[in-house]
């Protein structure tokens, strides 16, 4: 059976190219499995979340019913007490001639329940209502009925329904205000007749705001429904008052509002009903679509889950291809870049088989010729860089600090500040300049040398040349190689004769875009012949005015650290007006002799 199969789809993928191999194996070992899998998780998972969901539906209401029965029986049980007080209802039923036996009861009724109604939280109001004609109402505690407006109905009318109501307990809303609710209890003499009633105003929110606020995370409401089917508590205040027909029995069922009190057209609803001791229902109502809503985020879920590892699957699918298909074109290619010259080229192994022996070796081979190209360019940039360092050492700059240190001291007391500022321009411009340690420097700091050369020309020529700077901040953070920008802005005051220029300018621009650093010096001087001009952008030699332009050191030391990636541009117009630019990449790090293009894409890649 096994040769069988094996012929079988040998014979089947024997002329498909090694990708079709691959895709076939992926459809049948990773991605049928993985859709079937993935089908009967999102079966099990929305059934088990069903029956989750319902289990701890149940448990919240009945938890909701005990507290809401347990604070109902403490407010039953004051009313209770007090209207079955026997000192109250004989109290209440004799009738009195005497100012100073009303006097008594009054003092008794206030001495005995004036503290007894602040026991329980959330009593907004608390009377004893009678009707003996002969006892007086304080306005405190003792009331008559009479025509005042109570709980949003007349006294008088409260105090009728209460008398004829069948039960002798009774907790009613308060028509228009779903903020309170009313506790009525008869007072009833020993001959059965109706003494009075007890009158308890509650706050909503303090016995029900924090039981029925906000249940199954707002997925669903909570009713508390009277004998009579009336809501006396919801978490929808809106709904207090109205009626609801329960469903058959306690458990979970179909629940239909009246029509016009709730939802004219019909709401089914999953409903769980808890009853309460005293006779009351506490109805959870959970909205379909909020479960709806729930298994759509279970499926969203799984889907995502199983379309990542597909997409996990093609990548190792992808990556298989990668291993086997790729690294045999990869090496093709690398040979064919070996063969023009380009010798830093290597391939990444990926294993220690063949290919990956294969790739070991050509890496080694490269790096080998690499290697020796390298040292024999970095022996002429060697040679380049020690010339340019021989020609800065002739000065020795341990004397010329001495000498202008002298000559300060000197000058402060002679309290010259003109020259003070002169030395001090100085000491700026020799400290990088004669700083044979290092070759490259902060822009920052190159400003600095121009800024100190600009002054002692402006000493030497006061009033003659006006001087504009356009610097862009973020530029002056970035490496530059050092005196670039200097030579070129002398060459405005020894070639442009720029001092003999009416209305002469010289414009300073170092600006930072897109991953680059421009710097650009334009003066109106006498401006450069045209062959002159051209020589130097081509970076040939020529004969004539302009030799000491020195834009060929510059020219030299830019492709030293920043090779083919910089780039200098002069511009001209002969006896108008020239413009010296120079172009290189911005490095955020210390450049060595040409390695600066590598830190180039590092700062740009930031």
């Amino acid at each position: 059976m096994r040769l069988w199969l094996e012929r079988t789809i040998i014979g089947f993928t024997r002329r498909m190219n090694l990708r079709g191999k691959i895709f076939i194996m992926y459809v049948m070992i990773l991605l049928i499995p993985t859709l079937i899998l993935g089908s009967g998780a999102i079966y099990l998972v929305i059934r088990s979340f069903h029956h989750s969901y319902l289990i701890n539906a149940d448990e919240t209401v009945r938890q909701t019913a005990r507290n809401i029965d347990f604070g109902k029986q403490s407010y039953d049980l004051l009313a209770v007490r007090t209207a079955t007080d026997g000192e109250l209802v004989a109290r209440l039923g004799r009738e009195y001639t005497d100012r100073a036996e009303i006097v008594d009861t009054v003092n008794y009724v206030d001495r005995t329940f004036l503290i007894t109604s602040k026991y329980l939280p959330g009593i907004a109001d608390f009377r004893i209502y009678h009707t003996n004609e002969t006892l007086v109402q304080d306005g405190q505690l003792l009331w008559r009925p009479e025509p005042r407006m109570l709980a949003g109905m007349d006294e008088r009318d409260w105090f009728n329904a209460v008398a004829q109501a069948p039960e002798a307990l009774r907790w009613s809303s308060v028509p228009g205000n779903p903020d309170r609710i009313v506790i009525s209890r008869k007072i009833i003499s020993p001959t059965g007749d109706v003494l009075g009633a007890v009158y308890i105003l509650l706050n909503y929110d303090t016995v029900f705001g924090e039981l029925l606020g906000r249940p199954f995370n707002n997925s669903g409401s909570l009713y508390v429904v009277d004998q009579g089917q009336q809501i006396l508590a919801a978490t929808e205040k809106e709904r207090i008052g109205r009626y609801m027909r329960l469903p058959d029995g306690t458990g979970p069922g179909q629940l239909r509002d009246e029509p016009g009190i709730y939802d004219p057209a019909g709401t089914k609803a999953l409903v769980l009903g808890k009853p309460l001791s005293s006779g009351w229902t506490t109805v959870a109502v959970i909205h379909t679509r909020y479960m709806t809503g729930q298994d759509w985020t279970v499926l969203v879920l799984i889907v995502g889950i199983t379309a990542f590892f597909l997409m996990l699957s093609i990548f190792l699918m992808l990556t298989i291809i990668q291993n086997i298909v790729l690294r045999i074109r990869r090496l093709g290619n690398r040979m064919s870049d070996l063969s023009r010259g380009e010798f830093a080229v290597t391939l990444r192994s990926y294993g220690q088989d063949e290919l990956g022996e294969l790739e070991g070796v050509f890496n080694f081979m490269s790096g080998q010729l690499g290697k020796l190209v390298e040292d024999i360019r970095k022996a002429g940039l060697q040679e380049k860089e020690q010339a340019f360092r021989a020609l800065q050492a002739q000065i020795n700059p341990h004397f010329i600090y001495n000498s202008l240190s002298l000559i300060r001291w000197r000058a402060l007391d002679m309290q010259d500040g003109e020259q003070i500022r002169i030395i001090d321009a100085l000491t700026v411009f020799y400290r990088l300049t004669l700083n044979n340690r290092i070759s490259v420097v902060p822009v920052r700091e190159e400003l600095e040398h121009v800024k100190a050369y600009m002054e002692i020309q402006q000493l030497r020529y006061p009033g003659r040349v006006r001087v504009e700077w356009e610097i862009d901040p973020e530029a002056r953070v970035f490496y530059t190689v050092k005196t670039i920008l200097q030579p070129i802005v002398e060459n405005c005051y020894q070639h442009g004769s720029i001092t003999r220029k009416k209305d002469a300018v010289i414009a300073i621009s170092v600006l930072l875009r897109s991953g680059d650093i421009r710097m650009s010096v334009y003066d109106n001087g006498q401006g450069i012949p045209q062959d002159s001009l051209q020589a130097m952008n081509e970076g040939r030699s020529y004969k004539g005015k302009g030799n000491g332009f020195g834009t060929a050191n510059i020219r030299e030391r830019l492709a030293l650290y920043f090779g083919g990636e910089a780039a200098l541009q002069v511009e001209s117009e002969e006896g108008r007006w020239t413009r010296v630019s120079i172009r290189f990449p911005a490095c955020s790090g210390p450049l060595t002799p040409g390695e600066g293009i590598q830190h180039a894409e590092r700062a740009d890649s930031r």
